[in-house]
C-alpha cells in the first residue's frame, strides 16, 4: 500500500482538523497541508473533499470577496464537524497506537 493511499483514509480528517483551528480557503488550505508535511495534494482532490464534508455538515461556506483577484470561498466548522475532528482524533490516536505495537513488537504473543 502506498503512502498515498494510507493518506486517503485520513486526509478527511486532518482538513477537518485544519479548519477546526479557524476559517480558511481552499488555497490556503493546500498551502498548510504542505507546510503540515502533506505537500502534493492537489486543489482536484482537496475541493471534492471539501464539497463532500459541506454535504455532510462538517463544514459551512461563505464567499468573500478578496483584496486581490477573485471572491474567495471560506470554510468553517460546524458543531458537527467539531464533533468528527474530536472522534477521528480519537480514533486516530488509537490506531496509531496499535500499530507503533506491532511495528515495534519483539516477537511475543506471535500465535
Amino acid at each position: 500500500m502506498s503512502s498515498s493511499q494510507m493518506l486517503k483514509g485520513v486526509l478527511e480528517g486532518c482538513v477537518l482538523a485544519l479548519i477546526a483551528r479557524g476559517e480558511t480557503y481552499g488555497y490556503e488550505l493546500v498551502g498548510t497541508l504542505g507546510r503540515c508535511g502533506l505537500a502534493g495534494i492537489a486543489e482536484g482532490t482537496l475541493y471534492p473533499l471539501l464539497m463532500r464534508l459541506e454535504k455532510k455538515g462538517f463544514i459551512a461556506s461563505t464567499y468573500r470577496e478578496s483584496e486581490c483577484g477573485p471572491r474567495r470561498k471560506y470554510y468553517r466548522i460546524t458543531d458537527e464537524g467539531a464533533d468528527e475532528v474530536a472522534r477521528f482524533s480519537a480514533e486516530f490516536a488509537e490506531l496509531s497506537a496499535v500499530v507503533e505495537k506491532v511495528l515495534r513488537a519483539d516477537g511475543e504473543d506471535h500465535a
